[in-house]
């Protein structure tokens, strides 16, 4: 595709394009041609009503007392994760946005992040969302069968480029990470190398959600404690294998 597009007919000198030291672009560009993008809103229920049963009735006792509330959606996509966990927050807490509240929703491809922050959907987008959502969350697009987010749920997702195998920015701790669907595209030692890596970014407790097709191997050692299909909670903080 990338090819195509650049009038390029052999891969050989596709390849000294995209691996020149000054085409950062190219490069992006790749990364966005590469990357699978399929996601759905409140995708994997079971843990949507894990989120809305047990983690945001904790997050609300943290907000009474005073502490800030850190959510992060890892390999976010076109934003229906982020946009799905802010929902259910906002259920619950509907004045989330007058807090320390955020989600943060990273990817490494700058081309959906940007349709994520968006937040334009269709018709099709919205299929499993129900009216009284639809009118609480979305506003009606400029195109017909569109839909907006509303502002109140953009208030509280904060989009951002990250490859998980570079260095993590953040500074505070997560009470919850989603990272659902992306660890399966990496081979054995890249897991192994992110499972600690969770484990210091949650918070004493925080929940790790993952895909339906990802475990935690070996589950002995890594610091996590398994307290659901593919949630995993964060057990004592010296219990980690580095």
């Amino acid at each position: 595709k990338r090819m195509r597009t650049l009038g390029i007919t052999d891969f050989a000198d596709y390849l000294k394009l995209v691996c020149a030291s000054d085409n950062l672009a190219e490069r992006r560009e790749l990364v966005s041609a590469l990357t699978t993008n399929v996601t759905s809103f409140f995708r994997e229920a079971h843990h949507f009503r894990y989120l809305a049963g047990i983690v945001i009735p904790a997050l609300k006792t943290k907000l009474v007392n005073g502490h800030p509330i850190r959510l992060w959606s890892a390999g976010c996509s076109s934003g229906q994760e982020p946009y799905s966990i802010a929902m259910e927050c906002l259920r619950a807490i509907p004045d989330a946005c007058r807090h320390d509240f955020l989600i943060l929703a990273t990817d490494i491809d700058p081309a959906i992040l940007r349709r994520a922050a968006d937040g334009l959907f269709s018709e099709h987008d919205l299929g499993e969302i129900c009216d009284a959502d639809r009118q609480r969350f979305f506003d009606l697009g400029d195109s017909a069968g569109s839909y907006s987010v509303k502002e109140d749920l953009r208030r509280l997702v904060r989009f951002r480029e990250l490859n998980l195998h570079g260095d993590w920015p953040m500074r505070r701790q997560f009470d919850a990470i989603f990272c659902r669907n992306v660890v399966i595209y990496f081979d054995e030692s890249h897991q192994q190398q992110l499972w600690p890596r969770f484990h210091a970014a949650l918070t004493d407790g925080g929940v790790l959600f993952l895909g339906h097709s990802e475990r935690i191997q070996p589950l002995e050692g890594s610091g996590f404690q398994s307290i659901g299909v593919t949630i995993y909670r964060k057990a004592r903080p010296d219990a980690v294998t580095r």
